[in-house]
């Protein structure tokens, strides 16, 4: 049986008609079912881990505590429900962006702490060395935090957790050292205090009231926060307040007796106090930017408030942890 000659051409337009085939109707059907999917889960990844309560070892020896909570961190950031996400090259990259915001804003406290306990805490004075796995672990948490691969983000910043590691092993053993001294302290904490100044600065030009611009000083306008950029801001100030809840926490207990000899522990409890408000449930599904006596919040400001005050109980308590 001869077929006809414009078979070909016949079968291959009802293909690519999408109002006759199937084919299209099944395509189509799987793109929503697969949408669908990946927002939801895009959404349960996008979920942020809880404060985790950690009670220090009371046989631990000091430096113990900071080192666990800094290495509790960093593994957070790695394992929480669909792992690291800022170097993700999934669809809901492109929309959900909360989470990789929440991310750096951790990762920026991760990499200060490990700063200032390979250049401070480890060291007994200016001219001593510096501790061998804590210099392996800086430079792998400074690492470029979006590398897919070759290599990728969570690779290297494995290997600097796993220096973490073998020093609180060290450390334990008594082959390291860790110097809880008020100068080492206030060290870390004059850190912390440009950070909390930095964030509580970007979430008040939410509303226009930030800083003046230096290069236009003879203006009277202040930088505005761009309309799309608002949540960014709001969730990696966010996560690093997280960090810090959990890094201070350890601190207070390595550092105990210098909190209590300089009669800063109050004003140092005061600090992770006004820290903890910021990781209030967000009850509105998205950040919401009304203007200050308006009629909708402005989650900018909230935010901004608990910071500033953090920020003026740390500024109390180096003052009194520089007291002799």
């Amino acid at each position: 049986m001869k077929l006809p000659e414009n078979m070909t051409e016949t079968v291959g337009d009802r293909l690519l008609d999408p109002g006759n085939s199937k084919l299209w109707r099944f395509g189509a059907v799987l793109i929503v079912l697969l949408f669908l999917v990946d927002a939801g889960l895009g959404w349960y990844w996008s979920q942020e881990p809880d404060v985790i309560a950690v009670e220090p070892l009371p046989e631990a020896v000091t430096g113990d505590a900071t080192t666990a909570a800094l290495i509790l961190v960093s593994e957070t950031l790695l394992e929480k429900p669909g792992g690291y996400l800022s170097n993700d090259i999934l669809p809901h990259r492109l929309w959900l962006d909360n989470m990789p915001n929440w991310e750096f804003g951790v990762l920026v406290q991760v990499r200060d702490m490990t700063r200032v306990m390979r250049r401070d805490m480890s060291r007994s004075q200016s001219q001593s060395e510096d501790d061998g796995d804590l210099m392996k672990a800086e430079p792998q948490f400074n690492f470029d935090n979006a590398s897919w691969a070759i290599p990728a983000t969570e690779r290297e910043y494995r290997r600097g957790i796993d220096a973490l590691k073998r020093y609180r092993q060290r450390l334990a053993g008594g082959d390291a050292r860790f110097y809880a001294r008020a100068d080492n302290l206030n060290y870390w904490l004059g850190d912390v205090h440009n950070r909390l100044g930095a964030m509580s600065q970007q979430l008040s030009q939410s509303v226009g009231r930030g800083s003046l611009d230096e290069s236009v000083s003879a203006d009277e306008e202040g930088n505005r926060t761009a309309w799309m950029d608002i949540d960014d801001v709001f969730y990696e100030a966010r996560g690093g307040c997280w960090a810090l809840i959990h890094l201070m926490k350890a601190a207070e207990h390595d550092f105990a007796e210098v909190l209590a000899k300089k009669n800063a522990l109050v004003s140092y409890r005061q600090v992770i106090r006004e820290l903890e408000g910021t990781q209030e449930t967000i009850w509105s599904p998205m950040i919401l930017n009304g203007s200050g006596f308006g009629v909708l919040a402005n989650h900018s400001l909230v935010m901004a408030n608990y910071i500033s005050r953090a920020n003026a109980a740390l500024l109390d308590l180096r003052q009194l942890l520089s007291q002799g």
